[in-house]
């Protein structure tokens, strides 16, 4: 299949129609993510991300439908009555900005085209761009004050809380000038949006903290072997959509593109996330989850190196709360 916004839109013309007209229970249907810009393509590989909503209750909250190893689907289920209240949704800090830039492409009793009209009113005034980013801050800050208050030993379930905080704070970043950045993108936009705000720094921040200066890149090209080892290894019916069978080359391709740039180190984000995910899933003593703890160690991020990067945290979230703060003086919003 060539990829061209044509065939996409073709592609998505083609489920709407085919999706309509089997199950009358829809209400309306919209694009969002990548596709709805020009650069929609990363390891020439997209995800369409489509987003059902349904008058009633939901079998499934989120569904990968294969088209070829390049393409898929990726549908999230909504149920109509979570649409109710739109002034809410506008200060989601997800959900609003999915809504707001949204494409209908079904919405028979317009009930999308209100919903949605309601979520961009206002939606960019200073005040309500700061409830949003400060909902992702204080989650990351949640999360630091679990470590601080029980001092956990570090595994897999301890380090995927660690990256969602970092996740959370830096997203709160790159939300006061834009929408929030997804997973495999994440380290191609970052640095403009810490830019943007005048906190470049924020970024070199980041890196250490993901332990980006004890990597090589040799390092990486063996990691991304045994990332695809942990992948194959995943129980069937047991990984979350994200990772379902039919995105592996998804990532792996854009790893590979990434290898290949002239910015090797943006593929560690996407890489030791989606990685954690796994090893959060896998067997205790596999040798899949072997790799992954190696791999940790050496980063920084289990072991020894945990609870320095603990410390690390407090002060870059430190850093994203002064940002916010100094942005919310000067819009006034304070």
């Amino acid at each position: 299949m060539r990829i061209n916004r044509r065939s996409l839109l073709r592609v998505i013309r083609n489920t709407v129609s085919e999706r309509t007209h089997t199950n009358r229970n829809l209400v309306s249907i919209y694009l969002g993510g990548s596709v709805l810009g020009s650069d929609y393509a990363l390891g020439e590989t997209v995800d369409i991300d489509l987003f059902f909503i349904h008058a009633g209750p939901v079998e499934q909250e989120r569904e990968i439908v294969r088209l070829t190893d390049d393409v898929h689907l990726d549908i999230a289920h909504h149920e109509q009555k979570d649409y109710r209240h739109p002034k809410a949704l506008r200060l989601h800090p997800w959900m609003g900005h999915t809504i707001k830039d949204g494409e209908i492409f079904y919405d028979p009793g317009h009930f999308m085209d209100f919903t949605q009209a309601s979520v961009r009113g206002q939606f960019a005034r200073p005040d309500n761009v700061l409830t949003r980013v400060r909902k992702q801050a204080e989650a990351a800050r949640d999360i630091w004050f679990g470590y601080e208050m029980s001092q956990p030993e570090a595994g897999p379930k301890e380090v995927a809380d660690y990256l969602r905080a970092l996740w959370n704070a830096s997203n709160a970043i790159a939300c006061l000038t834009g929408s929030p950045l997804t997973e495999r993108r994440y380290l191609l936009q970052y640095p403009l949006r810490a830019d943007a705000v005048g906190r470049s720094g924020l970024y070199a921040g980041f890196m250490g903290l993901i332990g980006a200066q004890n990597v090589e890149l040799d390092g990486i090209k063996d990691w991304q072997t045994s990332w695809e080892s942990a992948y194959d290894a995943l129980p069937p019916g047991q990984a979350p959509a994200r990772l379902h069978p039919d995105r592996k080359y998804y990532y792996l391709r854009a790893f590979e593109e990434m290898l290949g740039s002239d910015q090797p180190g943006t593929v560690l984000w996407p890489l030791l996330n989606t990685w954690t995910t796994m090893a959060n899933i896998l067997s205790e003593n596999s040798a899949a989850q072997d790799n992954w703890q190696q791999v940790f160690e050496q980063v920084g991020l289990l072991g020894d190196g945990f609870g320095e990067r603990i410390e690390a945290l407090d002060a870059y979230l430190d850093q994203v709360e002064e940002t916010l703060d100094d942005w919310a003086r000067r819009q006034g919003a304070l």
